[in-house]
């Protein structure tokens, strides 16, 4: 975890990395929601939140479904915002592919390609406080024949909102829009 100072303010900034086997989901949500704790305890301090990493889950597994505030677990709810989910919300955008040979020849051989590995941006009370602009993914195809990894990387352009979640612009837009 570590706090960047940028022109948009302070960013908390937070890898996030919890057990990988297929069948740890239920540590995985242990894990995401210890994770969060201690990232709402700082969240007050700074203006935005992002919390990025292999999360060894699937969009649809409980730990991706608190982190994305459709459920909560044990007293808390949190809500980010998935970076690749805003910017592609139809392409299931694999970062671990069996098309990539480290996949298949490695320690998880799978044939299943899946989305793992996440971008995700704090919410507050009116929405994220960052907005996606782009999300793509990187060394997702060999150079020169070589595979950078066995996953695929996710990069995102973000920035700060218009105006903050929940207001409705400047009191100039605010009176313009009145007055149609």
């Amino acid at each position: 975890m570590v706090t960047v100072d940028t022109p948009a303010g302070e960013v908390l900034v937070a890898h996030h990395k919890p057990s990988w086997p297929f069948g740890h989901e239920l540590e995985r949500q242990r894990q995401a929601v210890a994770a969060a704790r201690v990232l709402e305890q700082h969240a007050a301090q700074v203006g935005h939140v992002i919390v990025l990493g292999d999360f060894d889950a699937r969009p649809d597994a409980a730990s991706m479904r608190f982190w994305r505030g459709l459920q909560p677990v044990d007293g808390l709810s949190v809500c980010y915002q998935d970076a690749w989910e805003t910017a592609h919300p139809a392409d299931p955008g694999h970062t671990f592919s069996a098309v990539n040979p480290l996949v298949r020849a490695g320690e998880v051989a799978t044939a299943l390609s899946r989305r793992i590995d996440y971008i995700l941006v704090r919410s507050g009370d009116h929405g994220p406080t960052l907005d996606v602009r782009s999300c793509g993914l990187v060394l997702d195809r060999p150079v020169g024949g070589v595979w950078a990894s066995d996953h695929f990387g996710v990069v995102a352009d973000l920035e700060v909102p218009d105006h903050p979640p929940g207001a409705w612009g400047t009191a100039g837009e605010r009176t313009a829009t009145a007055r149609k």
